[in-house]
């Protein structure tokens, strides 16, 4: 009964679930809609004009993100999430125009692997067996995903090899701040501090756009919004290792809108690799919990207050 009183306030696992299925309907729209617009914009172009015209949206958050009185290290931290989501939107971007839907959304499958890594190598976190042996299964399904001599390698798929990287800063920022500040301000603080990182690069390839291309760049700022929204709600209301699972679907559903709408091949080496990937994760974001329970939970033995 404190389970369905806890999913009534927006939390628990199932809510957590569908917060994030819904995260990978508003991102694969924004796939779909980059695909459909090809490269008629430059990639670091599209991805401010994105952002710019995304800040209508922010026009809610405006009073939650005043309310919240920042301190410095919360803005330098919303800093850096801009920063490095700034890098990796504008490989994104560019990466769409150059390989398929599926293989762009099973590479982004990366992220988390990239944390993991990086916890070990910069935090000086325990590496553990069973650790290691996942993230090397998600490098063989990065690996089964390109092929490499196998087939030729785009310059699309080396940037999707960095974007993750890029992006997986940036998901760790937003599930600490998720903890200590409202989903409004931790979206509407990286609307705007990827807007103004966006500038520059989008200035130096400036070309001009039509009223068409402009309109669906609103739609992508719509979906892109929402899905940054949705997925601080999923971090919110579960913990990692219930919402990540349900982002495989994102996959399948790229795949199939790739072959029916853009005409491009079921890859079933992509479908594998990603579901791999997939696996791998949630495994370790599984195990991660599991050790984060037994540290506050007392044992057996203990006595009970």
């Amino acid at each position: 009964m404190a389970e369905t009183g806890k999913d009534a306030r927006g939390r628990g696992p199932l809510w957590g679930a569908f917060w994030m299925i819904v995260t990978g309907l508003c991102f694969v729209a924004v796939t779909a809609i980059v695909k459909h617009l090809g490269g008629d914009v430059p990639a670091a172009q599209a991805a401010f004009l994105r952002y710019v015209i995304g800040l209508v949206f922010v026009l809610p958050m405006i009073g939650p993100m005043l309310r919240a009185r920042l301190g410095g290290r919360d803005i330098a931290l919303f800093s850096l999430r801009g920063a490095m989501q700034t890098f990796g939107v504008m490989l994104w971007f560019y990466a769409m125009t150059k390989i398929s839907i599926a293989e762009v959304t099973a590479m982004n499958y990366m992220s988390p692997v990239y944390v993991t890594i990086g916890a070990a190598l910069v935090l000086g976190e325990t590496f553990a067996a069973r650790r290691m042996l996942a993230v090397v299964a998600a490098l063989i399904g990065a690996l089964l995903i390109l092929r490499p001599g196998v087939r030729e390698l785009s310059s699309g798929h080396v940037a999707m090899l960095f974007t993750p990287m890029f992006f997986a800063v940036g998901y760790l920022i937003a599930k600490r701040m998720a903890d200590t500040v409202s989903p409004a301000v931790v979206v509407g603080m990286l609307s705007v501090t990827v807007t103004i990182g966006l500038a520059p690069f989008a200035w130096a390839v400036w070309v001009p756009v039509s009223w068409v291309s402009l309109g669906w760049l609103t739609l992508v700022a719509f979906f892109a919004t929402a899905g940054h929204y949705t997925m601080t709600l999923a971090f919110r209301a579960a913990p990692v290792s219930v919402t990540q699972p349900a982002t495989f679907l994102q996959l399948v559903w790229a795949s199939l809108l790739g072959a029916a709408i853009f005409a491009e091949p079921l890859d079933t080496w992509v479908m594998l690799g990603g579901g791999i990937i997939i696996a791998a994760i949630s495994f370790i974001s599984w195990r991660e919990a599991t050790l984060k329970r037994r540290s506050i939970t007392p044992p057996h033995t203990a006595t009970k207050v």
